[in-house]
């Protein structure tokens, strides 16, 4: 039997990292350039994660409880797993970064670090698989500009909160295609964060008044028994 797709988390990345306040500072730091993250604390739970959900990259403590995150890396990529990898460590070596790049990991940045370097590298990474490569995030007249936690239309701009960010960039990279409810719940949430059973609707709700606020021609539409579609207001479910 083959085993199921995981679902596809384009603008989420998994952070394997133990250390709770630097876990907390990467979250937030990550989260205010528009990215946002899962974090694990052992490689255990984060492999059960990337097992269920596509994450757009990775971003890897070597130093974890059990063991060292390059043998997650290697885990990945023995089961044809090619998600970018970003490894953390406190080891600044020249054998250490080839060890990494060797065990199939993309990029390594040794601590302490700005969070900054870090954005720019993730978003660097993130740009790599070909279907992460619409980078203008661009929709009929709609424009999601990640960084900012906004969209705009012509003129009009509409800040956006969080979760609101990760839906409409998913429904903004389907392109008018069915998004499913549960892939824009584990967009906007994660895996780890529990979620309201209305949670979406209020999130959805708000979104349709923050398009009409910029007269943007679309709209979040239901279609029934599928999911949503960022569509033209006047689209028939």
């Amino acid at each position: 039997m083959s085993q199921p797709t995981p679902a596809a988390l384009p603008n989420r990345i998994a952070l394997v990292e133990d250390h709770g306040r630097l876990a907390s500072l990467v979250e937030r730091g990550l989260g205010a350039a528009g990215i946002a993250v899962d974090t694990f604390p052992t490689m255990e739970t984060a492999w059960h994660a990337i097992g269920q959900h596509a994450y757009a990259l990775a971003v890897i403590d070597r130093g974890l409880p059990d063991g060292d995150g390059l043998d997650l890396v290697r885990r990945m990529r023995a089961a044809g797993n090619r998600m970018p990898c970003l490894m953390l460590t406190a080891r600044d070596a020249l054998h250490d970064r080839v060890d990494g790049l060797d065990a199939g990991a993309d990029d390594y940045l040794p601590k302490p670090f700005a969070i900054e370097e870090l954005a720019a590298r993730v978003r660097a990474l993130m740009r790599r698989p070909a279907e992460l490569r619409d980078l203008q995030l661009v929709h009929h007249d709609l424009r999601v500009v990640a960084e900012e936690s906004c969209m705009r239309c012509g003129d009009e701009q509409v800040s956006l909160a969080p979760a609101e960010l990760q839906i409409i960039i998913s429904l903004v990279r389907a392109a008018g295609q069915v998004v499913r409810r549960g892939a824009l719940e584990s967009a906007a949430w994660g895996v780890s964060e529990a979620v309201t059973p209305n949670a979406l609707d209020v999130a959805l709700h708000r979104l349709r008044r923050k398009l009409g606020a910029i007269d943007s021609t679309l709209s979040v539409v239901n279609v029934r028994n599928l999911g949503f579609a960022l569509r033209p207001a006047d689209a028939a479910a």
